[in-house]
C-alpha cells in the first residue's frame, strides 16, 4: 500500500509539472519545437472552441487541461525591479535610472530584473502557483514623455526627452527580453500608448488633443524606437486621443503600430481601460460594442473582463467574426510560445534559475552602483564635498526622509530585506570615532514644531534629508496624500520643510548639506540659500543610503544628470491639460529655469577639444561624425557625461535644440579620452504637416557639445542638402 501511494503521488507530481510547463506526452504539432512558431500557434488555436478562445483573452486566464494550456496571470510589473512579488532587488526609480544617462548600465539592470523574474516564476510553478506578479510578461517600461512636472507618474518615466527615453527604453527591453534567438527571457511592454501624461484624476475620460507633428515627433518617437528594437508588447492608455479612446483607436493600434511600424507582438489594455471606453468616454453604446471595437482596432489582451464576458455576444450579434477572434488570440499566444510555455522544459535555457538568482550580492552591488550614478549634485559651495570620513568629529542627520523606506523604493516596487536608508548608509561609512546623531526634525505638515535644531548647532556638519515621497506624487489611488488625485498642483516642497531649513540655517553656523528625494521637478530654490551643498537623490532604491555615503565621501564622483527641466514655477508653463509641446521641455521652452535639462555637477573638471570635425555638407544617407578629445583636469578619477545636441534651421515649430547623442565615459585624472560621436542625418527628419511625411529639411544646422541643454562647450556648423 505504501509503495502504491508513493507511485500515485509521483504520477500526480509528474503530471502537474508537465501540465504547468506546457509539455505533455501527446507531442501534438503545437508541442513540436521543430515546427515554425506560426505553425504551432495555428495548430493550437485550431484545437480550441470559441468559448476557450475567448477565455484566453483576459489577463487572468484559466487553464485548459485537455490541451495542457496552463492557468496564467499576465499582469506583472518590473518598473525598477520585480515588483509586488516579495523580495527582489530594488533599483532606483525609473527617473533615477534615466538620470544615469547610461544605457549600458540600464541593460544590466534589466538583465538582473529578468533573471530574478525567471527565478521567481520557476519557484512558483514548482509549487503549482499561478499568481499575479509572479509571471513572465511584464508591463514595463513606461516610455511616456514627462511633459509637465505636475504629472504624478512622471517618476515612472525616463524624463522629458524623446531620444533619451527611446535609448534607455530600448536598453531596458533588451535586458528584459534577453539575447536567446529561440526564447524570450521575459516579455517587456511599452506603455502607455499613447499621448499619456495626466491629469491623473481624469485619465479615464480625458481627451488629449494633439496635432500630427507633436504626436509623431514627441509622443510616438520612443514607442516607434522600442517597436524597432523588438519589444514584445504594447499597452494602450486610458485616455482618448483627438476624440478616440486609445484602446479602440484603430489609427493608433492598427494603421500606425502594425501596418506602418510592422509591430508583430501583442497589445494589452491598461487595467479597466475597456470599461472606461463605454462608461467614461461614452464612445460606444455597450460593453459588447466595446469588445468588438477593441478586437477590430487591434487589442489582444484585456486587463479587465470585458473581452472574456462579451466577445461571444459580439460574435453572436455579428459585430465580430470568429476569424477576427482567432487573429487576435494568435498574436497573444505567440508570446507564450516565445516564452517556452509549450516546449519541453528540459530545453528551457532558464530552468536552473532559482533562489540563489534572487537578490544576491552581485545584484545588490549593481543597485548600489546605479544609485551612485543616478544622484545629481546641484550645489557644492567652496568644494564642501567630498570630505574624508574623519573630517568632521560630529554629524547631525535630520529630516523627514532620512529613515524613510518609501523615499527609497518609489512606486511599483519590490521589497528588500537589506534596504539601507540614508541614516544607516552615512553612519556605517563614517569613522567609528565620529559622533553621529539623528532626529526626524520635521514632518510634511507642521510648520511650527521642529526637532534636532539644538543638536545640529552642536555638530560640525548637518545633513538634512527632505523632499517628497511616493504618497505625495504618483498614480491615482496610490499617492493617497496627493491633493490632486496623484498629481501635484505646483512644484513646491512641503512648507514645513522650507520652514525647517530656514530655522536650521538660522541656528547652525556649520555646513549644511541638503539631500532631496523626489521624482520630479521641485522648487529647490526655496531651500537653496540655506544649504551649502545639495544632492538630488530621486527615489534611489534599496542601496540609496550607501550610494549617498559613497558620494559624500568621494568614493565616486557624482555623475547623474537631470533628465527633466527644473522650471521656476508652473506659471511658466501652458495649462496642464494642453498637450501641445509649444512652451514645454528644453526643446521648446526658452525661459529662465532653476536647472536646465542635462545639468549636474562633478568633483572633477573636463576640457573638450574637437579633434576631427565633420565635412560641411550632408545628405539623408550620411552620418555626422565628430571626434572629440575630453580631458579630466580635476583632482580625482570621474565620469563625464558627453551630451551632443542639434540646433536646427530657423523654421516654424523647429525645436530650439535636441539631444541626439549621449555617452558616459570614465576618465582618470590627468588623462584624456577620444570619443567618436556619430549621428545619422536621418535622425534629424521632422514631420511635415502638409506632406504628412517625415522630411529632412535642407539648411544650416549646428552640432553642440553641451554641459547641459543651456551651456555650450563646443559647436560645429554643418549643412544638410537635398
Amino acid at each position: 500500500m505504501k509503495h502504491q501511494l508513493l507511485k500515485i503521488t509521483f504520477c500526480v507530481v509528474l503530471a502537474v509539472c508537465s501540465f504547468q510547463l506546457g509539455f505533455s506526452q501527446k507531442n501534438l504539432p503545437y508541442q513540436n519545437e521543430r515546427l515554425s512558431m506560426d505553425m504551432r500557434v495555428q495548430d493550437l488555436v485550431g484545437r480550441l472552441s470559441l468559448e476557450e478562445k475567448v477565455s484566453l483573452l483576459g489577463y487572468n486566464s484559466k487553464a485548459i487541461p485537455r490541451l495542457s494550456i496552463p492557468a496564467y496571470n499576465w499582469w506583472n510589473e518590473a518598473l525598477h525591479g520585480v515588483a509586488r512579488a516579495g523580495v527582489a532587488t530594488v533599483f532606483p526609480q525609473s527617473i533615477g535610472l534615466a538620470a544615469t544617462f547610461n544605457d549600458e548600465l540600464m541593460q544590466q539592470v534589466a538583465n538582473v530584473i529578468s533573471t530574478e523574474a525567471r527565478a521567481k516564476y520557476n519557484l512558483a510553478i514548482q509549487k503549482d502557483r499561478h499568481l499575479q506578479y509572479m509571471g513572465l510578461t511584464f508591463w514595463s517600461p513606461n516610455v511616456n514623455i514627462f511633459r509637465d512636472p505636475r504629472w504624478g507618474r512622471g517618476h515612472e518615466t525616463y524624463g522629458e526627452d524623446p531620444y533619451l527615453t527611446a535609448t534607455m527604453g530600448k536598453a531596458f527591453v533588451k535586458g528584459m527580453q534577453g539575447m536567446n534567438p529561440q526564447y524570450l527571457k521575459t516579455a517587456a511592454t511599452a506603455k502607455h500608448f499613447a499621448v499619456h501624461s495626466g491629469p491623473e484624476a481624469t485619465r479615464d475620460q480625458f481627451d488629449a488633443i494633439v496635432d500630427e507633428k507633436d504626436l509623431r515627433e514627441t509622443y510616438l518617437y520612443a514607442f516607434h524606437a522600442l517597436v524597432n528594437g523588438g519589444v514584445e508588447s504594447v499597452m494602450s492608455a486610458y485616455n482618448s486621443i483627438n476624440g478616440m479612446p486609445s484602446s479602440i483607436n484603430a489609427k493608433l493600434l492598427d494603421t500606425i503600430l502594425r501596418k506602418e511600424w510592422g509591430f508583430k507582438g501583442h497589445v494589452v489594455t491598461d487595467c479597466g481601460a475597456l470599461d472606461g471606453v463605454f462608461e467614461s468616454h461614452h464612445a460606444t453604446n455597450s460593453h459588447v460594442a466595446t469588445a468588438a471595437a477593441a478586437i477590430k482596432a487591434g487589442i489582444n489582451l484585456d486587463c479587465s473582463s470585458i473581452l472574456q464576458k462579451d466577445v461571444i455576444k459580439a460574435v453572436e450579434q455579428k459585430l465580430l467574426t470568429e476569424q477576427e477572434v482567432i487573429a487576435s488570440l494568435s498574436k497573444l499566444l505567440k508570446t507564450q510560445f516565445k516564452l517556452g510555455f509549450y516546449n519541453n522544459p528540459k530545453n528551457d535555457p532558464f530552468k536552473n534559475y532559482g533562489a540563489d538568482s534572487i537578490h544576491n550580492s552581485v545584484h545588490i552591488n549593481l543597485a548600489r552602483q546605479v544609485a551612485q550614478q543616478s544622484m545629481v549634485l546641484l550645489k557644492n559651495n567652496n568644494q564642501l564635498l567630498p570630505f574624508a570620513n574623519d573630517t568632521y568629529e560630529s554629524i547631525m542627520i535630520v529630516g523627514p526622509n532620512a529613515t524613510s523606506y518609501d523615499a527609497l523604493i518609489g512606486n511599483y516596487h519590490g521589497l528588500s530585506n537589506k534596504a539601507v536608508n540614508f541614516v544607516e548608509g552615512i553612519t556605517n561609512a563614517m569613522d567609528p570615532s565620529t559622533r553621529i546623531e539623528y532626529d526626524l526634525g520635521s514632518d510634511y505638515n507642521d510648520t511650527v514644531h521642529f526637532g534636532g535644531i539644538w543638536a545640529a548647532g552642536n555638530a560640525k556638519l548637518t545633513i538634512s534629508v527632505l523632499g517628497l515621497s511616493p504618497v505625495l506624487e504618483g498614480e491615482a489611488g496610490d499617492a493617497f496624500l496627493s491633493k490632486s488625485g496623484g498629481d501635484k498642483k505646483d512644484i513646491d516642497l512641503p512648507a514645513s520643510e522650507v520652514a525647517y531649513m530656514k530655522q536650521l540655517r538660522a541656528s547652525v553656523k556649520t555646513p549644511i548639506i541638503a539631500v532631496i528625494t523626489a521624482g520630479s521637478n521641485v522648487n529647490v530654490a526655496a531651500i537653496e540659500p540655506y544649504a551649502d551643498a545639495i544632492i538630488y537623490a530621486w527615489y534611489p532604491g534599496e542601496q540609496g543610503g550607501n550610494a549617498l555615503a559613497d558620494i559624500l565621501l568621494g568614493k565616486v564622483s557624482p555623475s547623474g544628470r537631470l533628465p527633466i527641466t527644473f522650471y521656476k514655477s508652473v506659471a511658466d508653463l501652458p495649462d496642464y491639460t494642453n498637450y501641445a509641446m509649444k512652451g514645454r521641455t528644453y526643446r521648446y521652452y526658452d525661459g529662465p529655469v532653476q536647472y536646465p535639462f542635462g545639468f549636474g555637477l562633478s568633483y572633477a573638471a573636463f576640457d573638450y577639444k574637437i579633434v576631427t570635425a565633420p565635412k560641411m555638407n550632408f545628405t539623408i544617407k550620411d552620418t555626422i561624425a565628430v571626434q572629440v578629445k575630453i580631458t579630466n583636469k580635476g583632482k580625482m578619477d570621474a565620469a563625464e557625461l558627453v551630451q551632443a545636441y542639434i540646433e536646427y534651421p530657423s523654421q516654424e515649430r523647429m525645436p530650439l535644440k535636441e539631444l541626439k547623442y549621449f555617452k558616459r565615459i570614465e576618465i582618470k585624472k590627468g588623462l584624456s579620452n577620444n570619443t567618436l560621436v556619430q549621428i545619422p542625418a536621418s535622425e534629424l527628419k521632422k514631420w511635415d504637416l502638409q506632406k504628412k511625411a517625415w522630411v529632412l529639411y535642407p539648411g544650416k544646422y549646428k552640432l553642440i557639445f553641451g554641459a547641459n541643454a543651456q551651456t555650450e562647450i563646443e559647436s560645429i556648423p554643418f549643412i544638410i542638402q537635398n
